[in-house]
């Protein structure tokens, strides 16, 4: 194919920047790494590039004919500067046959094997990475192109975007099948990491190696539009799934490696789902708990593509609990924003199953949980992060579950004592404390004798949750309709004796006991989790810091609310408890739903944001919602009574 004068400009540029490269003494480990990469590079040109300068025997053009002369020079000079192997004579002679071939304009198919067997001896000699060290993520592949090529590669990979008609080269056209069968995805990072001189393709060596890799793949699909077709042949043919085992095979071979070895006409097919799916690829450890979670989620698709929905539900959800969740608290104290993002991709995977999604969405939706997964194996394998770390995990895990707890119980102590009931305090330190107590029973029950399954946890933390919500409710409401200091006294002289003398104590006592061992449940998790990691002594600390912290928290809203006018103290009283309420009902919805007792309806435009309960699913903001409804009509019904 022919290319433009301001390209071959561009190109001699190169060329000269490799010809002063090929003459440097040969030195460090990086220096010989980039010379068997810029080989590699000018191989690549010569192999798609010599067609077009010669045809038939023919020089076609002499522009691009001196090119590949000076290209394959600039190979032998760069072989000759690095460092000695024993292969190195056997690459010199494959240069000499490869420089002998353009010079006698041999046919481009002989030029293109020299070209790719010498490149392939080259990566042998002198190994350098050639593939992904994990599956791309193809999602962030397409935000990046979108934002750096589309504008000129264009949106569909055709070469013509917005700025491509102001440009002086014309932008690559993606969608040419003819070139993309010579471009291995090797070849496609290596100029997105390098990018090319004399044109608009500037360097994107500035990304990490993980978004350059899927910028490449993502690029690589456009050629090969036949997914699905794909697909039936990857599953059905043993065969085929041979001749491309790995990821470095997908990354290292061009499309017209893959027809020779898998035939014509399952070769583009088989590329277009695997460009698109590359985590088929990797082999997973079936015996770990991320290995069960891939394989739990390969199994729903399957399940749900041969007609059994309900089937592929139930293993989704076993991926979620008995795949994923026992790793969570792990994942909690490590990386708590990936946590929530593989919460949320399974949750909406398990959704779009249930409302009968098509097949495509539902393997493009499996194939990005994969490479969560994968990104959560990472994390979970970087060891553990020190002495100060493992101080300020345990101390903000203890605050961020220990507060939500602290703000009821002080509540209702300050509550009594403000009724001049301070003898059925004691009810409430028996709740919290036994709390306590059975925290740590569960503790050792979870580590010593059974584990406690992802379904139990969630129904626990759900049920608890929502029972906890709807007293606080009752007592919200309860609590501003006495807001009022006549009203108070008179509840004080008529009931108040009555009802903290019998089951109004013991109702005192287990909702102490609720939301305290709610926290110390969720809390208790982690701690294991962390605690199975190392550095128990910061451990210890940061967890007996949180607690004075708390215990400081807790004085402080004891004394001013001792000074606080009655109506004021059940006005933000009321406010107070309206709030947990609010936070109970959403978190307890969500760990239902991850126990599949509910279902899950994302809910597109919400924030997720753990802290408040607001999770981005329907049934989570309409629990919420009638939640806040209920106080709110409670409220207004006695300020009416009031009035």
């Amino acid at each position: 194919m022919s290319r433009p004068a301001p390209f071959r400009q561009a190109a001699a540029g190169i060329l000269l920047v490799f010809l002063l490269a090929s003459h440097a003494v040969p030195a460090g480990q990086g220096e010989a790494q980039a010379g068997v990469q810029t080989a590699w590079r000018l191989l690549d040109y010569i192999a798609v590039d010599y067609a077009g300068a010669v045809q038939g025997g023919r020089v076609a053009s002499a522009g691009e004919y001196a090119e590949q002369q000076e290209f394959a020079a600039a190979v032998a000079g760069t072989l000759a500067a690095l460092p000695v192997r024993p292969e190195q004579a056997g690459l010199q002679a494959g240069v000499a046959r490869l420089q002998a071939a353009i010079d006698a304009k041999a046919d481009p198919a002989e030029v293109t094997r020299l070209a790719r067997t010498l490149a392939a001896g080259l990566l042998a000699a002198y190994p350098v990475p050639v593939a992904p060290v994990r599956p791309p993520d193809l999602a962030r592949g397409q935000a990046l192109y979108a934002q750096h090529c589309a504008s000129c590669h264009g949106g569909n990979g055709d070469g013509r975007g917005p700025a491509a008609a102001s440009l002086e080269v014309p932008p690559i056209a993606f969608t040419d099948l003819g070139r993309a069968r010579q471009r291995s995805l090797f070849g496609l990072y290596q100029a997105i990491t390098q990018g090319i001189d004399g044109t608009a393709m500037a360097s994107f060596a500035g990304l990490p190696d993980d978004d350059r890799w899927a910028l490449a793949f993502y690029a690589g699909q456009f050629a090969f539009p036949e997914v699905e077709a794909g697909r039936r042949l990857w599953e059905s043919d043993a065969a085929l799934r041979r001749h491309v085992p790995d990821l470095k095979t997908l990354a290292d071979a061009t499309p017209a490696d893959i027809e020779a070895a898998a035939g014509v006409a399952a070769a583009d097919p088989l590329l277009a789902y695997l460009r698109r799916h590359p985590a088929v690829l990797v082999q997973r450890p079936t015996g770990s708990q991320l290995g069960l979670a891939h394989t739990r989620l390969d199994e729903s698709l399957a399940a749900y593509r041969a007609g059994d929905a309900r089937r592929a539900v139930q293993l989704a959800l076993s991926a979620y609990l008995d795949g994923f969740e026992p790793v969570e608290p792990t994942l909690g104290t490590r990386d708590p924003a990936l946590l929530g993002e593989v919460e949320a991709a399974m949750g909406a995977y398990r959704s779009a199953l249930q409302r009968g999604a098509d097949a495509g969405t539902l393997a493009a939706q499996a194939a990005a949980i994969h490479a969560l997964l994968d990104r959560v194996e990472l994390a979970l394998g970087a060891g553990p992060g020190g002495g100060l770390s493992a101080f300020l995990g345990a101390a903000a895990i203890l605050l961020r579950e220990g507060l939500e707890a602290l703000l009821i119980v002080v509540a209702m102590i300050a509550f009594l004592r403000k009724a001049g009931r301070a003898e059925a305090v004691r009810h409430v330190h028996a709740g919290w404390i036994g709390a306590l107590v059975a925290g740590v029973l569960t503790w050792f029950v979870a580590t010593w004798l059974i584990a406690i399954s992802g379904a139990s946890r969630e129904l626990t933390e759900g049920f608890g949750s929502v029972l906890a919500a709807v007293v606080l409710v009752l007592v919200g409401i309860w609590m501003h309709g006495k807001a009022h200091a006549d009203q108070w006294q008179d509840y004080i002289r008529g009931k108040m004796s009555r009802a903290l003398s019998g089951r109004g104590a013991w109702l005192l006592l287990a909702l102490a006991f609720m939301v305290v061992y709610r926290e110390v449940f969720e809390t208790i998790l982690f701690y294991a989790a962390m605690w199975s990691q190392g550095s128990a002594v910061a451990i210890l600390a940061g967890a007996a810091a949180a607690a004075l912290l708390l215990a400081l928290i807790a004085w402080a809203m004891l004394r001013y609310s001792a000074r606080l006018p009655l109506t004021q103290f059940f006005s933000y009283s009321s406010w107070l408890m309206a709030v947990l309420a609010v936070v109970l009902a959403g978190k307890g919805i969500a760990a239902l739903q991850e126990a599949g007792m509910i279902p899950l309806t994302p809910l597109a435009g919400v924030p997720r944001i753990v802290s408040l309960g607001l999770f981005p699913t329907v049934q989570g903001i309409l629990a919420q919602g009638v939640t806040l409804a209920a106080l709110l009509g409670g409220f207004a019904w006695h300020n009416r009574a009031r009035g």
